[in-house]
């Protein structure tokens, strides 16, 4: 009974060394694999615990303690493949969301969480925005939603202010 407890203590610490290894491997610069050997990206960054991962087609944010190690170096546990239809799919998932919120009169939120105005128009991938100071015209992929479920922009009032006053007067 007590060879069974100091297996299961030995197995727990083995796998803490091995994630702990593992977590150290992982730097920036570093290719990944995925569990057939194969290349699935490089790291970009690693900070606070997430893993940056470049695929060559989207960036991913991975913990850290998602990477384990092999002879090859870092690995995880999704092919390039897999990881990249993942990320397809919550990239049209999120702009399925944003087109659906993208409509007249819709209030519109800045990333410093300030109300930045209301929509007055869309058509095709522009639109319209009406702030106190008037209209000022963005593209669709300017737009996201939170998880607040509120229409944002993906700049601050104070970035979008500036970007305006450096505009020629028409």
């Amino acid at each position: 009974m007590k060879f069974a407890k100091l297996a299961s203590v030995i197995v727990a610490a083995t796998s803490l060394a091995s994630a702990a290894h593992a977590a150290e491997a992982v730097t920036v610069g570093a290719t990944v694999y995925g569990p057939e050997g194969n290349a699935v990206g490089t790291v970009e960054s690693v900070a606070d615990g997430v893993v940056t991962l470049d695929t060559g087609k989207h960036r991913a944010p991975l913990p850290a303690n998602a990477f384990g190690s092999s002879e090859q170096g870092p690995t995880i546990t999704v092919t390039k493949a897999q990881l990249d239809t993942m990320l397809d799919e919550q990239v049209a998932a999120a702009n399925a969301r944003r087109d659906a919120a993208l409509i007249a009169s819709a209030a519109v939120i800045a990333a410093d969480n300030q109300p930045l105005g209301t929509i007055d128009s869309v058509d095709g991938d522009t639109i319209v925005v009406m702030r106190g100071s008037g209209k000022v015209s963005l593209l669709r992929e300017h737009f996201a939603v939170d998880s607040n479920g509120r229409l944002m922009a993906l700049f601050t009032t104070q970035q979008l202010d500036e970007a305006m006053a450096a505009q020629p007067a028409e």
